[in-house]
């Protein structure tokens, strides 16, 4: 019989540890409003009656079975990026490398940048509404605290914000262990109820929701809108899966979260039979008058590591999707030595603090926010099922009926949800989706606009190999030294060089032409990082590959490129950039207004010599003209 490895047992615990404090703060804290919103929510309640409590608990039970526990846990984790999850790695696996021009790829990729655009949505609403609902909490202590709760859950969001530099590694051991304490706060919770009403378990019995559904259809139907909010959160599972691993989070959720989750929401239900005016807060009540206090701040400490996890996801995303080429180059921090998933974007973290601030000023309460709940999720939800379509005819070799017949009931349910929060839309909805579009199309013309200048830059540029054997004809003087020009097209005569043989007259002995390649893939060995192409006896092409969460650092890859005869010593090489001037054109290919919104985005975004980690005193940059 073969022994487990105590090293390993301790890592997988470690890891599971670390996932709880990560992965599950979102839907580990939808029981401080879920259920509330169904039965009291100000849109389209659920009048609270034996038959409807057990209805509605057994669509919370079915839903986390059925969404996160099978097709998250058991079926999406497994289109993972090599070990990646998340609806970027999903996209890059859903599409063919190279094809950028099929109506299919297109498609799908739209449908991912939508995917992800909603998911900064959710990383808006989701902070507020948790800290929002948590610190409510307080008007049950006394009613002296009502005037109080927006300025402390604004003072809680700007806090939260302020020591995001400091990064999540110093306070990430505790994240786990207070988690654990909060899962099980909910059990004991949510046991302490079943007790008085045992029959609150009849819920696990489909029928029991099936039933709710059919006797009343609209009220039923208008009900999933309020019922999303116990799996919001699901996204998190796979999109982290990458930084824990699929078997830490599928034990995480399998023997603690989804138990837990399920015991609180079924006391709570037991609460309503007996006390239905507790639907004012039924998870606070859930507990003894003496455990209030400590539970309104566990709640937010909860909320605040909720909020935390979507953050550092919004990073995330961000690294990826800039990797990719959808959104200009922002300043990107390493807060951990030994975590590089551990980032810091600046620009982003403020955004979102400033858009947080407005939000929670706007709507005021968390029930006024469960309104704008839901339809980013849902959408993201349901734009996953048709990327893993695609994943699994491509990769997987399934047929098209199979894969389409294995995701149909997640589309019809996650359809449904899809449908149920478009109703709420006019309330708050409309917020998520004015907010999604307006990362779509800084997505869309980044990446449209990026295309734009390559095809002016290459319409009147010269071929790089007859250049260079040109030039090794003489006709040129040349000078010690090492030169790497920066280019995005291997095939044509960077400008930079141009402009540098215009005005120094001089060229120096090695030259290279560097174009950075990002694949779509998570990560690039060190073994596979460089690719050298000699176009001559002192010229070549270097290809340098990374991967869509690779740390991009030029300087630090070129020492394992050993070329004989060249050196990449710092003071003997100089980088030469090229610095476009963009000038918007009516009637060009991109709408107008799109061109001044690049043009805005090209002038504000990071340079490139910090991008790539380039030594700023080795650096040249070139500028000319581009007309859009």
């Amino acid at each position: 019989m073969k022994k487990s490895n105590p090293s390993s047992n301790k890592q997988f615990a470690a890891l599971t540890m670390a996932a709880l404090g990560v992965v599950y703060g979102d839907i580990g804290t939808s029981p401080l409003y879920a259920l509330k919103e169904v039965f009291g929510g100000a849109h389209n309640p659920v009048p609270i009656t034996p038959e409807n409590i057990l209805g509605i608990l057994s669509l919370f039970f079915w839903s986390l079975m059925i969404v996160v526990t099978l097709k998250y846990v058991s079926f999406i984790m497994r289109a993972n990026n090599e070990g990646e999850g998340g609806i970027v790695a999903l996209m890059t696996l859903a599409t063919d490398r190279g094809d950028n021009k099929s109506f299919k790829n297109l498609f799908l990729i739209t449908l991912g940048l939508i995917g992800a655009a909603f998911f900064y949505g959710d990383g808006v609403i989701t902070p507020a509404i948790s800290v929002l609902s948590a610190v409510e909490g307080l008007e049950l202590i006394t009613p002296t605290f009502k005037p109080f709760i927006i300025p402390i859950s604004l003072a809680i969001i700007v806090g939260l914000f302020v020591f995001q530099r400091k990064g999540t590694a110093s306070v990430g051991a505790l994240f786990g262990p207070i988690m654990v304490v909060w899962f099980a706060v909910l059990a004991i919770l949510g046991i302490s109820g079943i007790v008085d009403h045992p029959e609150v378990l009849l819920a696990i019995n489909p029928i029991q929701g099936i039933n709710f559904l059919l006797s009343n259809p609209l009220l039923g139907f208008l009900s999933l809108g309020s019922v999303v909010l116990c799996v919001t959160g699901a996204e998190a599972l796979y999109a982290d899966m990458g930084h824990f691993g699929i078997k830490p989070i599928q034990v995480g959720w399998l023997y603690l979260v989804m138990p837990t989750l399920v015991l609180n929401y079924f006391g709570q239900g037991a609460l309503l039979l007996s006390n239905p005016k507790a639907i004012e807060s039924p998870f606070f009540l859930l507990a003894p008058e003496w455990a209030l206090t400590p539970l309104v701040i566990l709640a937010t400490v909860a909320t605040v590591i909720a909020s935390q996890a979507v953050i550092s996801g919004a990073y995330s995303m961000t690294k990826q999707a800039m990797s990719l080429g959808y959104t200009p180059r922002m300043e990107v921090l390493h807060t951990s030595e030994d975590e590089i998933g551990q980032i810091y974007v600046p620009a982003i973290n403020w955004f979102l603090m400033v858009s947080i601030i407005l939000l929670i000023l706007g709507f005021q309460s968390s029930s006024n926010l469960a309104a704008a709940y839901g339809i980013a999720v849902t959408g993201t939800m349901f734009i996953t099922n048709i990327l893993a379509i695609s994943v699994a005819t491509r990769l997987w070799k399934w047929s098209p009926l199979r894969a389409f017949l294995g995701a149909l009931p997640f589309l019809l349910i996650d359809g449904s949800f899809f449908a149920a929060n478009s109703l709420k839309i006019p309330d708050g909805g409309w917020f998520p989706l004015i907010f999604g579009l307006l990362v779509f199309v800084v997505f869309s013309t980044w990446k449209r606009g990026r295309d734009l200048v390559r095809i002016r830059m290459s319409d009147d540029a010269m071929e790089l190999k007859a250049f260079a054997s040109s030039l090794e004809e003489g006709g040129v003087d040349r000078v010690e030294g090492t030169a790497i020009f920066l280019v995005s097209d291997s095939k044509y005569v960077p400008q930079a060089l141009l402009h540098s043989l215009k005005h120094y007259k001089v060229i120096h002995k090695h030259v290279f032409f560097l174009n950075v390649q990002l694949d779509t893939v998570p990560y690039v060995s060190i073994a596979n990082r460089i690719v050298v192409e000699q176009l001559s006896d002192t010229f070549w092409n270097i290809s340098m590959h990374y991967g869509f969460k690779d740390d991009i650092n030029i300087p630090e890859a070129l020492k394992h490129c050993k070329i004989s005869g060249v050196s990449f010593d710092l003071m003997d090489t100089s980088y030469f950039l090229g610095r476009e001037t963009l000038i918007p054109k009516i009637k060009s290919d991109m709408a107008y207004w799109r061109e001044l919104l690049f043009v805005f985005m090209y002038r504000n975004s990071d340079s490139a010599t910090s991008f790539y980690r380039l030594p700023s005193n080795r650096v040249v940059e070139l500028g000319s003209q581009v007309v859009l």
